[in-house]
């Protein structure tokens, strides 16, 4: 992709110059199109850039520290130049918007390909991908640069299966790391995600022994990180586990270890994955290498010129004995024989939503929502301001959404809140997002305000599941055994009424005269009738290392929109709980349980109470106060002001 570079190539500080890379490109020749994934620390989206498709990649830069990372990620990048390694083409390094721009890769990353796609390689394969990543390592180190974060899913595969190595936001120059200390490195997160991001060492499934032990990272922490990847790609498995459903993997990893556990089994005890059986075809000399390279101690481990070298050797021996060709492989692709599931759009469940709430809407528009009737004659109506904020925490990706939606369908009196809370993946919190709103505006108009949320629910989770079952037959969906689900919480203001719906274990409180006063109670297998009810419904529920849990998925939550495999025990039914609103009623705090999992209600009014009244402000640090309490979910929050704040209150 030829672009020309404008001069001076620098980005805004000076600091980082390329000269076959443009570093400020004018923004009328990139566009942003869908995103492809979403991380606590960037967006990746479909992009194009002067009519060419690329992958955008977009960072959250909400401190110095962040822009910091940014132009140190940049001038990293500008260096690199190895066909294995993801290209970057083009950056957008001034303000307001940041961005990376990288050459586009036809194919999923290689987590998804074996987890979703449950792809089982050719022993062929494997080797090629094995040598691909071992030259693009051995390249790093040449010049200097540790990785820190070899794994699958920062493995992107082209057309042709080669394997190209991204994701360099915690690669680093090794003169760099001689600088930091071990006490600058705190252990925390899941053992299925990466550390809290300000310490952030890697992903801890693929974290060696020395980094476990928060020693210095080097060249041979790349290398255990790539004997665990080799190792997974061979298996098929996620690593500490013998499932290839990456959420159901997780589930399970989360349930047998906790973050401390997994820590001391690796590091004191030597646990490792199990190693790929020789009846799976492997070469003996490949799976001694895989055990070379996750010794315990660095200093046997071999360096990555060693790998090639050894790897060259391996490959030699796999060709000879190989009966899938190298050669037919290639034939089908440039023949267009490849199976057309390899490389299928990922779908946009918010479009899906949007589509789905647009015919849900169009023929309502000269009716009347909620009419005076439907709440009663008081004289007090509340003065609404509102603000929210969403992070992942310490999770990799994000599996909440959220919508506020105040005079909602241009109705002074009428405003809408809603928060949904993904497990299995974003899909569900994605699409029920867009769809639910639209249902409840539809239901409005013939329902009352109860009512009409209880549909919206209903009739979010039955279009989602149909969704579903209409991707699975047209073959859209291939992932087997994949069902998505999430909890939701929706909040109601109709004139002096608040009404709130919840499923799962999102929660709502109000604080009426400076106390918390619950509008939501959660829905989990932990509290007995919920248990009641889900057993008699035919599903089980069983008592799992330390709590109860809901079918073979796992659940900790009884009602939730999706999640086809335990309908219909685990409902989508909300609960209702309405009240009238009187001066006496301040604010309304609604959040996932990434935020109640650490704050009591009573915690939450605290925080609020010292924090500027302002509502966006207020769910930042509440959000960031759960994150620092240890919270390991994404955490999610909305504020809803239902009186002016005087100026004295606001400051004070």
């Amino acid at each position: 992709m030829g672009m020309e570079i404008m001069e001076p190539n620098t980005c805004v500080r000076g600091c980082c110059t390329s000269g076959t890379v443009p570093l400020h490109i004018p923004a009328s020749s990139f566009s942003l199109l869908s995103p492809i994934a979403r991380g606590s620390e960037s967006t990746v989206y479909d992009a194009r850039v002067n009519g060419e498709r690329v992958a955008a990649k977009k960072p959250v830069l909400s401190t110095s520290d962040d822009l910091d990372k940014f132009h140190y990620q940049l001038q990293l990048l500008c260096e690199l130049d190895h066909p294995r390694l993801a290209k970057l083409v083009a950056a957008h390094a001034r303000p307001p918007n940041y961005m990376f721009f990288f050459e586009f890769y036809e194919s999923r990353n290689l987590a998804e390909k074996l987890h979703v796609e449950e792809w089982s390689p050719s022993i062929e394969q494997v080797v090629r991908i094995a040598c691909d990543l071992a030259k693009a390592l051995q390249y790093l180190h040449n010049i200097g640069i540790v990785h820190r974060d070899v794994k699958p899913a920062n493995v992107l595969l082209d057309k042709t299966l080669h394997a190209h190595l991204a994701d360099f936001g915690l690669a680093t120059y090794k003169k760099d790391l001689k600088r930091v200390s071990a006490e600058n490195w705190k252990s925390t997160g899941k053992p299925t995600g990466g550390f809290h991001k300000r310490n952030m060492v890697g992903t801890l499934i693929y974290m060696a022994p020395e980094i476990l032990r928060k020693d210095i990272h080097t060249e041979k922490s790349d290398v255990y990180s790539f004997a665990i990847s080799i190792n997974e790609l061979l298996t098929g498995v996620v690593p500490y586990t013998d499932l290839r459903a990456e959420a159901q993997a997780h589930t399970v990893l989360e349930m047998t270890y906790t973050e401390q556990q997994l820590t001391a089994a690796v590091v004191s005890e030597g646990l490792r994955p199990v190693l790929a059986h020789p009846d799976s075809g492997a070469p003996p000399s490949l799976l001694s290498l895989i055990r070379k390279c996750w010794d315990p101690n660095p200093l046997s481990r071999p360096s990555f010129e060693e790998i090639v070298n050894e790897l060259n050797i391996i490959s030699k021996q796999v060709k000879k004995d190989s009966t899938l060709s190298l050669s037919s492989s290639l034939d089908n692709f440039e023949t267009g024989k490849t199976d057309p599931l390899h490389y299928q759009e990922s779908l946009n469940w918010f479009r899906q939503g949007e589509q789905l709430a647009r015919k849900a809407n169009s023929d309502s528009s000269n009716m009347t929502l909620w009419p005076s009737s439907f709440t009663d004659s008081s004289n007090y109506f509340p003065t609404l301001s509102w603000g929210s904020f969403a992070t992942c925490g310490r999770r990799e990706t994000m599996e909440d959404t959220h919508f506020m939606l105040p005079q909602m369908c241009d109705k002074k009196d009428v405003h809408a809140f809603g928060i949904f809370d993904g497990h299995r993946g974003a899909a569900a919190a994605e699409f029920s997002v867009r769809a639910l709103p639209a249902f409840l505006q539809n239901s409005g108009y013939t329902c009352s305000p109860a009512e009409a949320l209880t549909e919206a629910f209903v009739k979010t989770d039955m279009a989602f599941r149909d969704e579903l079952l209409l991707h699975r037959k047209s073959k859209k969906i291939i992932q087997k055994d994949w069902h998505p689900g999430c909890t939701a919480v929706t909040a109601l203001i109709v004139r002096n009424k608040l009404f709130v719906a919840n499923a799962g274990d999102c929660r709502t409180i109000l604080s009426r005269a400076g106390k918390p006063f619950a509008m939501s109670k959660d829905h989990v297998a932990s509290c007995p009738d919920e248990r009641a009810r889900v057993v008699n419904d035919g599903i089980e529920v069983k008592w799992q290392v330390d709590t109860w849990r809901v079918g073979p998925a796992a659940l900790q939550v009884t009602r939730s929109i999706g999640d086809d495999d335990l309908k219909p025990a685990v409902t989508a039914r909300p609960e209702i709980t309405e009240t009238s609103l009187s001066a006496d009623d301040e604010f309304l705090v609604m959040a996932s349980d990434g935020l109640w999992d650490v704050l009591s209600n009573e915690d939450v009014l605290s925080i609020i109470k010292d924090t500027v009244k302002e509502p966006g402000m207020c769910s930042k640090r509440l959000a960031t106060e759960a994150a620092e309490r240890g919270s390991k979910d994404n955490i999610t929050v909305i504020v809803v002001f239902l009186r002016p704040v005087s100026t004295a209150e606001r400051i004070y």
